[in-house]
């Protein structure tokens, strides 16, 4: 059980990828994820430090100047891109439906994924998709099976 094709390298708000299982048609989408928090505002340990007692602490050892000088200019590089728009943070959201008949817009998501991150190919959004799969199935047969008990037991013979 998976999503058989992936989300693009490069993802906008409202993209999707589709699947089927069960019967059901689940579909993944990129949604924008309200944080206005920065990346260093969420992450205590984005910043590298040379202090050991600091979240971004860069360890101990030989060349910890040059380390610290590419973990500086790898946080910098990552912060300049978020200051341009160039990544974001989304939720990827499931939602199922059964014969055309949406049952659930919102079966399973997670949120705070990085997406368009610099150097990344976004292969990790199709990760999750794939992760709450099962979540979004489960809560598509429970849906089901409600409108099962509700339409049976309002028959009246």
């Amino acid at each position: 059980m998976s999503f058989k094709t992936s989300f693009d390298t490069y993802v906008c708000v409202g993209d999707t990828i589709r699947t089927q299982e069960d019967g059901f048609e689940i579909v993944a989408r990129i949604e924008q994820d309200e944080s206005e928090q920065a990346p260093d505002e969420i992450n205590e340990g984005f910043w590298p430090s040379l202090y050991i007692d600091h979240p971004g602490f860069i360890g101990p050892g030989n060349g910890f100047r040059q380390r610290f000088d590419k973990a500086q200019a790898e946080a910098q590089a990552i912060m300049d891109a978020w200051e341009a728009d160039e990544w974001f943070y989304c939720g990827v959201v499931l939602s199922i439906a059964l014969q055309g008949i949406t049952l659930e817009t919102h079966a399973a998501s997670l949120w705070g994924v990085e997406a368009n991150y610099p150097g990344s190919d976004n292969s990790y959004l199709l990760s999750v998709a794939n992760e709450l799969l099962p979540e979004a199935l489960s809560c598509g047969h429970a849906a089901l099976k409600l409108l099962y008990e509700r339409t049976t037991t309002n028959i009246r013979v």
